[in-house]
């Protein structure tokens, strides 16, 4: 895929990653000149045209969500290259590394950046649930972390499209399977408390840096969190503060009607705990450990009744305790009789009210929303029409999306949402011609158009990155949505170019930079110098700056170090030349490199260069009498002293 161009625009770069549904690589973007990240779907995938509908349209609702804690997509397209369909998402490039990669880094991580990294993470899917897209696949791996503590969530929606039916290889789903929620491993409804476990189980890792549930495959992992209790976090760290160990054992909780309610809710507790410092967040969990009782309601006339029984029993208590014991021992045999009667007698009446059967969601995409409801209506359940939207791939009135999934259960009674076409929305296309590049986003967002695959030609009549020809044609009438092709002036074909700088630079680098302007190489050869490190320029046959015909042949000299010189031996007041090799520092821009030499007791500064701080050994020619004596520096900071290598 290196250097495969999609979409017309898309230059690969290198890969960056790999997944289980698909590889990551790292493109330019052409039109824009910005580096984005591309998913390109693994082969098993495309021909699944099931998944590839489900795919894209999960990609399409996931790209409409803006938030500073999600990572942005761009683009969703499929490009064909050797008789293959290739699927993408285009999406913002992060320079970063995944929570995964930190918690391995660091073994666990600290109580203030779990609780840092929890709330951005719970920010990203309020922002989502709120826009009705559930995650489903919240794990580290998921999870980028910029070099500036930004957390960005990747992939959402994308884990809808990932059905039982196209995970086959167990070895991709054991990831994720770690992260999974009772419901998730049962096959069950999921829904964004299910995204909260698994919230639950990322911050579980990162303060205790190990999963909760390990086994030898993924079906005894999915096991393990449909039967087995979440062993707390302070018996594997007991500096795990209590607040955090609640709301984590509550997000966790194997009853999705146990857990939060909303990732807002969550939010606020970790907030509480964050700024507030608050240490009684649920503190009491009884309630929350508790099974569901009905507690009969006391009223006003009760609470009356038993008063007044109260002062009459202790009345006939003082006359006569013997006798007044026995009646309430009757009475109490008797009241616990009724009672216990009662209960069992309300279950029965009420048990079909609270134990309703289940009925199995059926696929209503591309179905009549009056039959869709007639048929809902059948099986106990409901329709509501959530909003009505243009696409062209429906016909007006069919469903384009429900918000529960094929094949799914739910109680009878249970409302389904969904979506309705409104037909495809006719606009009429604007001119470009005669535009620039930097103008066309606007316009074709105020139509409600998209930019399609743009093609570069030499133009000597029209500038650089102005638009000459476009298709559909102007003012033509399409769908709402349809890309709009475009052909953009290279200009003028450039036959003459500039000689660059070779001077000071590394062989190879200056071959590099002849080839990047249209130039060859022409003869080399080896000269000793005292002024360039072995290896750098020393000489080229034209000078920087000189305008020249494409193609031209250019000559270079390159230094073979310092020229040898013999001194005698007896003569200790001479200069003698020699080289100090230098390791710069990894990191940090540029650094100067300055060398004070101390000789005959003066200091004299005698060498002054700036260099790319990468890491790599540099070779300093230097020359001096054999007592003297030298410091080095970066950035005006002593790294070094060291004698003449002839002392």
């Amino acid at each position: 895929m290196i250097g495969t161009v999609l979409g017309g625009r898309y230059e690969i770069i290198e890969k960056i990653g790999e997944g289980g549904m698909a590889l990551v690589y790292k493109a330019k973007c052409r039109l824009l000149n910005r580096y984005v990240a591309i998913k390109v779907l693994r082969d098993e995938y495309v021909n699944d045209e099931e998944f590839i509908k489900k795919f894209r349209k999960e990609s399409q609702a996931a790209a409409s969500l803006s938030h500073p804690n999600i990572v942005n997509i761009y683009d969703v397209g499929v490009d064909k290259k050797n008789g293959h369909d290739i699927h993408y998402i285009v999406m913002e490039y992060i320079k970063g590394k995944t929570l995964k990669e930190i918690i391995r880094e660091k073994g666990k991580l600290s109580f203030d950046e779990t609780m840092d990294y929890s709330i951005q993470i719970a920010e990203a899917l309020e922002h989502a649930h709120k826009n009705h897209i559930i995650h489903r696949d919240i794990k580290p791996h998921n999870i980028m972390v910029t070099e500036d503590g930004r957390v960005k969530v990747t992939d959402f929606g994308i884990a809808r499209a990932a059905t039982s039916s196209t995970v086959t290889n167990t070895s991709n789903v054991i990831g994720s399977v770690h992260y999974f929620s009772p419901e998730q491993a049962r096959g069950g409804y999921t829904d964004e408390k299910s995204d909260i476990y698994s919230l639950g189980i990322v911050m579980y890792e990162m303060i205790t840096g190990k999963v909760p549930y390990e086994g030898d495959s993924p079906i005894s992992v999915a096991l393990k969190h449909i039967q087995e209790e979440i062993v707390p976090p302070q018996e594997i760290d007991e500096t795990v503060p209590t607040s955090l160990q609640n709301i984590i054992m509550k997000c966790v909780k194997k009853n999705q009607a146990d857990r939060y309610s909303t990732a807002s809710e969550l939010l606020r507790d970790l907030r509480r705990v964050k700024y507030l410092a608050a240490e009684d967040a649920l503190d009491d969990t009884s309630i929350i450990e508790s099974p569901t009782q009905i507690i009969p309601i006391v009223g006003d006339e009760d609470m009356g009744s038993i008063k007044k029984h109260k002062k009459e029993k202790d009345k006939k208590h003082k006359k006569n305790g013997s006798e007044g014991g026995l009646k309430i021992k009757v009475l109490a045999i008797l009241l616990a009789f009724i009672l216990v009667s009662s209960i069992a007698l309300g279950y029965y009446k009420l048990k079909d009210y609270f134990i309703s059967s289940e009925v199995t969601v059926r696929d209503l995409v591309g179905m009549n929303r009056d039959v869709a409801a007639a048929e809902l209506e059948k099986m106990g359940l409901s329709l509501k029409v959530v909003k009505e939207v243009y696409d062209s791939d429906f016909n007006e009135g069919e469903i384009v999306w429900q918000s529960v999934e094929e094949g799914q259960k739910v109680k009878k009674g249970y409302t389904i949402e969904v979506n309705v076409s409104k037909g495809g929305e006719l606009v009429k296309v604007p001119s470009l011609i005669n535009k620039n590049i930097t103008e066309i986003d606007e316009i074709l967002s105020q139509y409600g158009l998209e930019e399609g695959a743009p093609d570069y030609e030499f133009n000597d009549a029209v500038e650089a990155n102005i638009i000459i020809n476009q298709s559909p044609e102007p003012y033509s009438e399409v769908e709402k949505g349809t890309k709009i092709n475009i052909v953009i002036s290279k200009g003028p074909e450039k036959k003459t170019t500039v000689m660059p700088k070779l001077i000071g630079l590394k062989e190879n680098e200056a071959y590099n930079s002849l080839i990047a302007n249209q130039l060859v190489k022409g003869n080399r050869k080896d000269e000793p110098s005292d002024e360039y490190p072995k290896g750098d320029v020393i000489w080229q046959s034209i000078e920087a700056g000189t305008e020249l015909q494409i193609n031209t042949a250019v000559d270079i000299t390159v230094s073979s170090g310092p020229e040898e010189r013999e001194e005698p031996e007896d003569n200790k007041d001479k200069e003698v030349p020699f080289n100090i090799d230098l390791a710069l520092p990894q990191e940090g821009g540029e650094v100067t490199v300055r060398v004070e030499r101390i000789q005959d007791g003066e200091t004299d500064t005698v060498y002054n260069k700036v260099h790319e701080a990468d890491g790599k050994t540099i070779t300093i020619p230097l020359k001096g009498k054999l007592d003297s004596q030298y410091k080095f520096y970066f950035n005006d900071q002593c790294v070094d002293t060291r004698q003449h290598p002839g002392a």
